[in-house]
């Protein structure tokens, strides 16, 4: 087959694929059809569909494919840095729709997006990264940030820093999140204190810690309010307020 005549078919399938999604949306495209029409915003004129496969097969599924580095993605025959490009540019446009989705919603009545969010925002990371969402006093969300990359302690996560960012926003209340990439969803010691630490000196400024969230392997979400940890802290710095205002 001569290249014209290669490239003519290879732009026929993929303004199959187009129609095919215009027609039917995003539910009748399996994972690799996805894979491969996002390849080819990088090399529009490349055959992607055997890359596809391939990167499916080696990261497992689409959202390890789109949280993969470019160094191993660009192992694979057929992917080079545009390839990867366009794969990671999608993924930041749905982190960031998925992150101004949220704003002015009721946190109460949107947890489940909340963490939506949050899985696509730290289940790929490496490190630790600790992660605030501000309220306002009907428990709607304002605004979310990434404070802190790395080990989280006490020491690492600044409790200034996280009034002074509620402040600026004007925030109620707070939701702190943050993974662990090692997959285990049980809270450490260090994720206790820093916890009770955050609490105490937020209510000393009138700012209510709803809950933290930690986010582990395959979509997990552990909630330190849904077991009992908060309600448990909050009745600790309680008691020691009212120690030091007797």
């Amino acid at each position: 087959m001569e290249k014209s005549e290669w490239q003519e078919k290879g732009a026929g399938h993929r303004q199959r694929l187009r129609d095919k999604y215009l027609k039917n949306g995003i539910e009748a495209f399996s994972d690799d059809e996805i894979i491969e029409l996002l390849l080819t915003f990088g090399t529009p004129r490349t055959d992607c569909k055997t890359p596809a496969r391939e990167a499916l097969q080696e990261f497992g599924s689409l959202p390890a494919v789109l949280d993969a580095s470019e160094e191993r993605l660009t192992r694979i025959k057929g992917i080079g840095p545009k390839n990867v490009f366009a794969l990671h540019f999608i993924q930041g446009v749905a982190r960031r729709y998925l992150k101004q989705r949220l704003t002015g919603k009721n946190f109460i009545s949107s947890s489940r997006e909340v963490g939506q969010y949050l899985i696509h925002l730290l289940r790929s990371l490496k490190r630790e990264a600790f992660v605030v969402i501000y309220l306002d006093a009907s428990h709607a969300i304002i605004d979310s940030e990434v404070l802190s990359e790395g080990t989280l302690t006490v020491n690492t996560v600044y409790p200034r820093e996280v009034v002074l960012s509620a402040l600026k926003r004007n925030a109620a209340s707070l939701i702190i999140a943050h993974n662990h990439p090692s997959g285990n969803l049980e809270p450490s010691t260090q994720d206790e204190q820093l916890t009770r630490t955050l609490h105490l000196v937020c209510s000393f400024m009138h700012i209510n810690l709803l809950d933290h969230l930690i986010i582990g392997e395959d979509d997990k979400v552990y909630s330190f309010a849904d077991n009992g940890i908060m309600s448990r802290i909050r009745e600790e710095c309680r008691t020691v307020i009212q120690s030091m205002t007797s």
